[in-house]
């Protein structure tokens, strides 16, 4: 008998397939690693088993995925681990703490997040980089709405645009077809992080984004190089900078 805790995760991970096919992480009917059969190899070890993957997708299907299943999609495509198994949380990445709007006081709530650029950067992108962490929210005039996060900049690569010392307060982006090029972003992924002027590079067959051309203002002492996207990657678009917070 399937517990409803198992029907509950196989939800979940329907939800989770569907944004990897979307992100072209997982093509059905694809012959160059991406196809159903490559999932179902890295996930229930046999490449033949593709019908088992499509009876987990089937809403009219009893079949659910079981917890190991769960933990080898996580692994493989950097699915957040609390969202999958226990429902917490986003399927990529993490969210931020929530400001707590003081009792009896009428001042907007604030809602940037301050925290050190290790903490942010923190791997695995989940909730728990900010475990060890106090959560410091202040606001600034010109920034409403929720979902910022601010750290300070150690390193003199984007020099002069943004000096060593300065804070940099970011705002997280959707997609990452919504980057524009020679804009500023933070990009975070595997554990770190750099601030710089971004071109995308697309995967040339299906116009997808491929990698990201990281560039410093300070071109003169560091040389551009190239990071690829995977799931872990996340952009934040630097909306601010402040020279003294």
């Amino acid at each position: 008998m399937i517990t409803e805790d198992r029907r509950e995760l196989n939800k979940r991970f329907r939800e989770v397939f569907g944004i990897l096919e979307e992100r072209g992480k997982i093509i059905k009917n694809d012959r160059n690693g991406r196809g159903l059969g490559d999932f179902a190899k890295k996930i229930l070890n046999n490449r033949s088993y593709g019908h088992i993957v499509r009876a987990y997708l089937n809403d009219d299907d009893k079949r659910c995925i079981n917890y190991e299943q769960a933990r080898r999609v996580c692994n493989e495509y950097g699915v957040n681990h609390s969202y999958l198994l226990e429902g917490e949380g986003t399927p990529f990445g993490f969210d931020l703490p929530a400001p707590v709007e003081p009792q009896g006081s009428d001042s907007p709530t604030p809602n940037i997040l301050f925290t050190t650029t290790e903490a942010f950067a923190g791997s695995p992108v989940d909730n728990s980089s900010f475990v060890q962490e106090t959560h410091d929210f202040f606001r600034i005039p010109g920034l409403g709405g929720g979902g910022y996060v601010a750290f300070p900049i150690n390193g003199n690569s984007m020099e002069p645009v943004i000096n060593s010392g300065d804070t940099v307060i970011c705002k997280e982006i959707d997609s990452i077809n919504e980057i524009k090029d020679n804009r500023i972003y933070a990009v975070r992924s595997n554990g770190k992080i750099w601030i710089k002027y971004v071109h995308k590079i697309y995967d040339g067959g299906n116009r997808r984004v491929k990698s990201l051309k990281l560039i410093s203002a300070n071109y003169l002492e560091y040389d551009p190089f190239v990071e690829e996207v995977d799931m872990s990657t996340k952009l934040y678009e630097v909306v601010r900078r402040v020279s003294e917070l």
